[in-house]
């Protein structure tokens, strides 16, 4: 079966960024909420629990993704009888990470005062709000979560992108309810693990109705579960370089700073991973697709799409850079006061960061779509220790500052630098096209900031004080100054 991915594409993304808008203004007002009415330390505490939590999920060792890369083949051959024996597979993997997550969560009850610098609110049972966050990541493992890798693997992510659309704006609309009524941690944290019941039992009803001829029976040979193994141990080492990079952040502000400056840095993030995600969803839009390319087209065919979309995604990729660097601080001021700010500098830092992400994210898909997950082990790993190391000895010195710093040097230098040798090596197998890769992606830097630094000053220049007028007037000089920039110096693809 060939996917028709350009339709399957357009689908996804539109239906990607309607959940993306609900999911980002709905909680933007339970945030705000919960600072105005309880204080930053419970929106801290949250956060901490939240990338303790991912933490845990590790046990998860990218099973789906590595489901989804083998459905890929069979499906393309319609071979339902394979595709069948992998759902029934990921059902009885998945039963065994929840019964994992839950025993490992149990057990780290004990430990969890020494994970919060000062003392925690003193009316919040800090333990049960950890029970509750414990429940909502253990549900999905024994329920149907496993069945989203049949909407993934058909390019169809837009059929539970809707469920999830709904469930985004039900979720916030209950809490803020509740914290207008009650006032109360828990009271807010256990709408979490209702809406996550909800979810699966939606995927369930969704699976019959779209695609009812897959079922959980059969048994994959020795073969193909001995490359599913593999695979999912170069995603293990894969995911926990993430982790280290997305969670372990909050955690070491918490123990070293305090649950304030993780409310602080938390809102920052939370803006900055609502922008990449609207990319990301162009991103995981196209990439059953591509996995569909790379089973049925050449790496030279290949590489000449690979050239052109990530040509198009850096260019959106540095006007959103350029927008937060111009808006964060505006924008953080109108939204909770300065007493809510970063410095300047550390949010420029946070900035680069955010573009350094998305450096990787096309070459991310396409080496997943290659299933070069075992190939990228030593890249993972050398990522995980450094960024442990950097977030140590940093944080400490420059405080949050510090913890950003010590990510951007590992994405740049680790993840992009090496990671993008192992796709050019393993796959397009052309090193001076890796070199042509290395300077293409020099000059987008390039053009992106002498772009940010015009901007930045513009903005400056003409709008001194923090106003909704001034503000407004920031996004304007955000649109234009950028796009005559970056239509003059940068190469246009046809």
């Amino acid at each position: 079966m060939r996917l028709d991915k350009t339709k399957n594409t357009l689908r996804n993304t539109f239906w990607g960024f309607v959940q993306q808008i609900i999911q980002i203004l709905l909680p933007f007002f339970t945030r705000t909420l919960l600072i105005k009415l309880l204080g930053a330390e419970y929106l801290g505490l949250n956060s901490l629990f939240s990338s303790i939590l991912q933490v845990l999920n590790l046990a998860e060792a990218g099973f789906s993704t590595a489901i989804v890369f083998s459905m890929y083949k069979p499906i393309a051959d319609d071979n339902h009888e394979e595709i069948c024996a992998l759902l029934s597979l990921y059902k009885k993997i998945y039963r065994l990470i929840g019964i994992v997550v839950t025993v490992i969560g149990i057990s780290l009850i004990p430990f969890l005062p020494h994970l919060i610098n000062g003392i925690p609110p003193k009316d919040v049972n800090i333990y049960a709000i950890y029970l509750l966050y414990l429940a909502n990541s253990s549900l999905s493992y024994f329920l149907f979560a496993y069945k989203n890798s049949l909407f993934a693997a058909f390019q169809r992510n837009d059929i539970t992108s809707k469920l999830s659309t709904i469930l985004a704006i039900l979720q916030p609309s209950i809490q803020i309810l509740l914290l207008l009524f009650f006032k109360n941690l828990i009271v807010y944290t256990i709408v979490i693990p209702f809406i996550s019941v909800i979810r699966n039992i939606g995927v369930f009803f969704l699976t019959k109705r779209y695609f009812p001829q897959y079922k959980c029976r059969g048994i994959l040979s020795h073969n193909a579960k001995k490359g599913i193994y593999k695979r999912v141990s170069g995603l293990f080492i894969g995911k926990l370089s993430q982790t280290t990079r997305d969670s372990f952040d909050s955690i070491f502000i918490s123990t070293f700073i305090g649950l304030n400056s993780v409310s602080i840095y938390s809102n920052y993030y939370y803006i900055m991973n609502a922008v990449h995600g609207f990319l990301q969803i162009i991103a995981t839009s196209m990439s059953a697709g591509i996995g569909n390319s790379i089973s049925l087209e050449t790496p030279e065919e290949n590489y000449s799409i690979f050239s052109t979309i990530n040509f198009l995604y850096m260019v959106l990729a540095g006007w959103c850079t350029i927008c937060l660097v111009c808006l964060y601080q505006p924008f953080m001021t109108l939204w909770l006061g300065k007493d809510f700010l970063l410095p300047v500098q550390t949010v420029v830092l946070l900035s680069i960061y955010f573009y350094l992400l998305c450096m990787g994210d096309i070459r991310g898909i396409f080496s997943g779509a290659a299933g070069l997950w075992w190939e990228e082990r030593y890249k993972s790993i050398s990522e995980s220790i450094a960024n442990i190391i950097l977030n140590y000895l940093l944080v400490q010195f420059f405080g949050i500052f510090g913890i950003i710093l010590a990510t951007v040097i590992t994405i740049l230098f680790i993840n992009f630098g090496y990671g993008s040798s192992i796709l050019f090596r393993y796959y397009f197998k052309n090193r001076k096209k890796l070199f042509t890769y290395y300077l293409t992606q020099g000059y987008y830097i390039f053009v992106t900031a002498i772009c940010g630094i015009a901007t930045f000053y513009s903005c400056d220049f003409i709008f001194h004080e923090s106003s909704i007028i001034n503000f407004f007037g920031r996004i304007f000089i955000c649109i234009f100054v950028p796009g005559i920039i970056f239509f003059s110096f940068l190469p246009q693809k046809n």
